[in-house]
């Protein structure tokens, strides 16, 4: 209760100071600063501060991300202090203004990736997933919608991180409510100042490539010396008045209607070149114009060698509690044998291949792999399917949890004892679940039993004929 009431207390002091500051003009300004710019400056000091706060007690990879991200809010700041001195530049300036921002979301993303076996994966994921909301100043004329369709992509890992520490930490539960008020904010500042789009100010020059937001200056700096002065205007030419006598007879000739032809010459068939081929053979000078300009060609090989970038290695090693499964290609023999409870298998990149794990293992994770056929056995925590396509999944033993996120084309197959296994997909499309018959052959699970199966998920999927009985794995089956 105490915390609640320290939480309201922050709030109405940052109200109180966005629509009653001192100074306050009647267009909403404060010291020459724009009010949507002033409220912008009230999400940083509230809903951002908290997330940063409790990103600093959760310390490691979060804090670090947590940086980035306050980079990224910062820049976007700077632009809106742009758009707020200055009217609406062209498509290829509003570009180069974008960038800073651009370059803050490419760092937050890169770092998930570099990061990719930290223990708190999931924490760099929502925010890696979700950051590209920060794009919303482009994104006219709905940019609300936009960070909302970001913020449920967030949403996926969120989850996981609540039903993992829900009972455990409450600070990661804390984390991940003020990392969501913070887009969940936005939404409502959007609503408010930028309902359909950035909004430009009306007065000022128009911005340019160059335009910054400008900074305070530190105090009892000398100001900055005056620019050179402008170049005189030019002289003006004698020639003006030839220009306006000049167009002045040409209108005139215009404006003489049919008899503007009178002055031509009529060219008998004997003077036309196509009826008196004799004509193009005596010699006299050719009129031509000017060659059209062709840009120099430049000097390169007549065979180029095509640029290839270098091919990661494959790997199939156990490091530590965790088998990688990386890069492999149109290998069928993949095997996992000597197999432990707390371990883990990851699956990355892996095009046209089969692998088999035996024995019972913590959780498995295919993560951007195509064509990929994965037999095992049994699953004591869940199998996940990430960024992949044309996938195949067959359960020999039994498994609790199957997670299908942004994948195209996946097709499950469950033994007798994973009937009552749980599968949650999100954004993907082409799924399948089919169940052994009493012959031992498969069928497709059907409208009716895959909603059981599917749950809630059950609407974003898309159901498909059976396919062909699968008994002795997926081996041959790509």
């Amino acid at each position: 209760m105490e915390r609640l009431v320290e939480r309201l207390e922050k709030a109405v002091e940052r109200l109180e100071m966005v629509h009653q500051g001192p100074g306050m003009c009647g267009d909403g300004s404060s010291k020459g600063v724009a009010q949507y710019v002033q409220v912008f400056d009230g999400l940083l000091a509230g809903p951002v501060a908290e997330y940063i706060r409790i990103s600093k007690e959760v310390g490691g990879d979060v804090q670090k991300h947590a940086e980035m991200v306050h980079a990224g809010l910062m820049s976007e700041r700077a632009l809106l202090v742009v758009a707020s001195q200055h009217q609406q530049p062209t498509e290829n300036a509003f570009s180069s203004l974008l960038k800073p921002i651009s370059e803050h979301i490419q760092v937050v993303q890169n770092f998930r990736e570099k990061n990719r076996g930290s223990k708190l994966f999931n924490h760099l994921s929502a925010v890696s997933e979700s950051i590209p909301a920060l794009g919303w100043v482009a994104m006219a004329p709905k940019p609300g919608p936009y960070v909302k369709e970001m913020t449920d992509a967030a949403m996926f890992y969120t989850n996981r991180i609540l039903k993992e520490y829900k009972d455990v930490d409450k600070k990661q539960v804390e984390w991940v409510k003020a990392y969501l008020s913070i887009w969940t904010e936005l939404q409502a500042y959007i609503k408010e100042f930028h309902t359909t789009g950035l909004t430009w100010s009306k007065t000022g020059p128009v911005a340019t490539e160059g335009t910054k937001s400008p900074s305070a200056p530190a105090a009892g700096a000398a100001p900055p010396p005056p620019g050179p002065p402008p170049p005189p205007a030019p002289a003006p030419s004698s020639s003006s008045a030839d220009d306006a006598a000049s167009r002045s007879a040409l209108f005139a000739q215009i404006n003489r209607g049919e008899g503007i032809t009178s002055g031509l010459r009529h060219v008998s068939d004997d003077m036309k070149t196509h009826k008196n081929p004799a004509l193009k053979n005596q010699g006299g000078p050719v009129r031509s114009g000017p060659k059209p300009f062709t840009a120099p060609k430049p000097a390169c090989n007549a065979n180029p060698a095509p640029k290839t970038s270098p091919k990661a290695p494959a790997l199939l090693e156990l490091e530590g509690k965790k088998w990688r499964v990386e890069n492999q290609e149109n290998a069928t023999n993949l095997v996992i044998n000597d197999t432990e409870l707390k371990q883990v298998a990851y699956v990355f990149k892996c095009t046209n291949s089969t692998l088999q794990i035996k024995g019972k293992i913590n959780s498995i994770t295919l993560d951007n792999c195509k064509k990929l056929g994965l037999v095992f056995d049994d699953v004591v925590g869940i199998v996940e399917i990430i960024n992949s396509r044309d996938i195949k999944v067959q359960v020999m033993g039994k498994v609790p949890t199957i997670s299908i996120n942004k994948t195209d084309g996946c097709h499950v197959y469950l033994s007798k004892n994973s009937l009552d296994c749980e599968i949650v997909s999100a954004k993907s499309s082409e799924m399948n679940v089919l169940i052994p018959t009493e012959g031992g052959d498969f069928v497709s699970a059907g409208i009716e039993i895959a909603a059981e199966v599917w749950g809630h998920a059950g609407q974003d999927s898309c159901f498909e004929p059976p396919l062909r009985p699968l008994k002795q794995g997926l081996e041959g089956q790509f």
